[in-house]
This record gives structure tokens, C-alpha cells and sequence, in this order.
């Protein structure tokens, strides 16, 4: 009941966006029940067999997904990996230090331009686009995760003559993992906006491609659908990351309620 009582303000919004926008009557600014129809038209209303997803969802929804986790996996290995080795390394991350500052500065869809002419409107220009936004939080994160390891910790593989790959794997990965984790959960919502983002300049499906159709031929109701989905997809990606985080990371919520 406590969990449900915190949404008590969504109700609470919709009711009085629904009152507004009837009173408005703008097409650009619909109601949430013409919105919540739309959806159901265009993506909700197939067969039971495909669990009601009609072929737009099945055209779009479910490539868009894929392409999403696809650069979001590919970041995330390139940036822990490469985070490590830095974290362990301090000369090395003195050298690189202003070639990361000076990439992450750079907003990921001013190169679209860059990545259309290097890979053509195509799925590696998509790819690039969201692993290029995304590999930064990573990255960071798992450097400061890898120099934020206890001494103590360290120390003590030292007692038990802890060969290298044995204190990366069992010492610094575990010690690093909470930052690292951050870093995920971060990047995962930076990957769903530059899915969307991507697709708006080179792709001929997905949920940003259909967003662009439908603001073309002034669909309003369509384009809030899109923008609907994308929160709601935001927010379920985000509530099973932090599920399978949870579960995960147990040992280190009891260490820190041990700790206090």
C-alpha cells in the first residue's frame, strides 16, 4: 500500500490534462484517452497469438528495442573493460584523461553527420551513435570504481598471494561493481534517447522513425503516442535494471547497514 500510495499524483495529472486539453481542443495537445487509443491502434490491438502486438509494433517497436540493447551491451563491455585497465593504471589514465574529458564534452548527435558519412543510414551508424553517448558514464565510473578499492582489500590479497587475474576477479570487479552498476543504470536511459535519436536521421523503422511519420502527416495523437511509449519503456527498462541490481548487490546493502 505504501509502494501504490506514492503514485497517488499520476491520477491526479492526467485527470487535469485530460480537463485541459478538452477545454483547449488543440489536435497538437490530445487528451491521454485519445492518446491511450492511438496506442492501442497502433501497436496494442493484434491477435492473443502475438500477444496483441499488431505488425506496426512488430515493424518497429521490437527492432528499435534490439538496436537499443544491442549498443547499450556493446558500450557497456568497451567502457568496463577499458575502465578497469585504467582504474589500475594511473600513468595511463594521466595520458588519456584529456582525450575522455574532451569526448564526453561533445553532445553524441552533433556526429550523427560524422557517423552517416562514415556507415552511410544504416544499423553501425545507429550502433556508433548510441555507443559513443553511452560508453562515457561507464567508463568514468568504472575507473573511479577500480581506484576506490579499500586498501584493506588490497592488503589482504597481498596475505594470501592472490595471483592477477585472481585479485581482478575476486577483489577488484566485487569492490568496483556498485560504481559500475551506477554507471549502467545511467547509461541505459542515455541509450533509449539516442535510440530514438538515430533513428530519426537514418532508419526506415523503429519507434523513432514512427514518430517522425507521424509528426510528417500531423498525426498528433500519434506523436504523443510515440513519446508515451518511450517514457513508459524508460521506466519499466529502469525498474527491472534496478531489480536485477538489487539482487546482484545484495552483500553490499547488508555491508553498508552493517557498516552503520
Amino acid at each position: 500500500m505504501k509502494a501504490l500510495a506514492r503514485f497517488w499524483v499520476i491520477p491526479v495529472v492526467l485527470v487535469a490534462w485530460e480537463l485541459i486539453a478538452r477545454a483547449v481542443e488543440d489536435t497538437d495537445f490530445p487528451p491521454p484517452t485519445t492518446i491511450v487509443a492511438r496506442m492501442y491502434e497502433l501497436w496494442f490491438s493484434g491477435p492473443v497469438s502475438r500477444l496483441f502486438l499488431t505488425d506496426d509494433a512488430l515493424e518497429n517497436l521490437l527492432p528499435s528495442l534490439a538496436r537499443m540493447f544491442s549498443g547499450w551491451v556493446l558500450a557497456a563491455v568497451l567502457g568496463i573493460v577499458a575502465g578497469v585497465l585504467l582504474g589500475r593504471s594511473r600513468t595511463a589514465t594521466d595520458y588519456v584523461d584529456p582525450l575522455i574529458e574532451f569526448g564526453r564534452a561533445i553532445p553524441p548527435p552533433l556526429l550523427l553527420p560524422v557517423f552517416i558519412v562514415l556507415f552511410q543510414a544504416s544499423l553501425p551508424m545507429m550502433l556508433a551513435a548510441i555507443v559513443f553517448g553511452v560508453i562515457w558514464p561507464v567508463l568514468l565510473n568504472s575507473i573511479d570504481g577500480v581506484r576506490a578499492v579499500d586498501r584493506t582489500y588490497t592488503e589482504t590479497a597481498v596475505v594470501f598471494n592472490l595471483s592477477k587475474q585472481q585479485y581482478l576477479r575476486l577483489v577488484v570487479l566485487p569492490a568496483a561493481s556498485p560504481k559500475i552498476f551506477a554507471g549502467l543504470r545511467l547509461s541505459l536511459s542515455l541509450a533509449l534517447i539516442l535510440m530514438v535519436i538515430s533513428e530519426l536521421f537514418g532508419s526506415t523503422d523503429g519507434i523513432g522513425y514512427q514518430l517522425l511519420q507521424a509528426q510528417r502527416s500531423f498525426d498528433g495523437a500519434g506523436v504523443w503516442a510515440a513519446i508515451v511509449l518511450l517514457g513508459v519503456l524508460g521506466y519499466l527498462v529502469n525498474s527491472l535494471f534496478v531489480l536485477v541490481e538489487r539482487r546482484l548487490l545484495v552483500w553490499h546493502r547488508q555491508a553498508t547497514r552493517n557498516a552503520t
